[in-house]
């Protein structure tokens, strides 16, 4: 039972650690027999700059509490980047979700963060330093943030695909 305990407050230790950034708040209308019916959607990404970043949407009858859905569900999807020198990626890579593509590449180092939009926002919270990142579908934000975030996760570093092969680094 101490373990549980343990493993609670370490991964609520985590949660308070990541900073949030809101990426996008709409307004959706639900027409009824009454009349329109309003309520707030909220899209935040959440991250610690050191490798984690997570995306979550939220929706409520005041914005203040959509964000807070979205932080929550945000909190649930966090995932671990892989980075170089804890400031770019490892190689090119595309995302897709829905129409939207996002093309990233590593970039040479103090050239900053090269991205618009939610994009930007993901890498910034991932903890990515050094990139260049480009919208090339349909520039829905949510959508645009997770296809960000799914090209991201598709990263390999040499030490992953030398672990996969069974070989050393220095053989590849």
């Amino acid at each position: 039972m101490d373990k549980k305990v343990v493993n609670r407050k370490s991964n609520e230790a985590k949660k308070n650690l990541l900073e949030e950034k809101v990426i996008s708040i709409s307004k959706v209308t639900k027409v009824t027999k009454g009349g329109r019916h309003f309520r707030f959607k909220a899209d935040v990404a959440v991250g610690n700059r050191k490798g984690l970043v997570g995306i979550g949407t939220g929706k409520a009858n005041e914005v203040s509490e959509a964000i807070k859905k979205a932080i929550q569900a945000a909190n649930k999807n966090v995932v671990k980047i892989a980075l170089i020198d804890n400031r770019t990626i490892p190689h090119e890579e595309t995302g897709k979700v829905g129409r939207s593509v996002v093309l990233i590449k590593p970039a040479k180092e103090g050239r900053g963060i090269i991205a618009g939009g939610a994009a930007r926002a993901v890498l910034e919270l991932a903890g990515v330093k050094d990139i260049v990142a480009k919208s090339l579908g349909a520039n829905t934000q949510i959508n645009v943030a997770k296809a960000t975030l799914s090209a991201l996760q598709s990263q390999r570093t040499p030490e992953h695909i030398a672990e996969l092969r069974g070989k050393k680094v220095e053989e590849l």
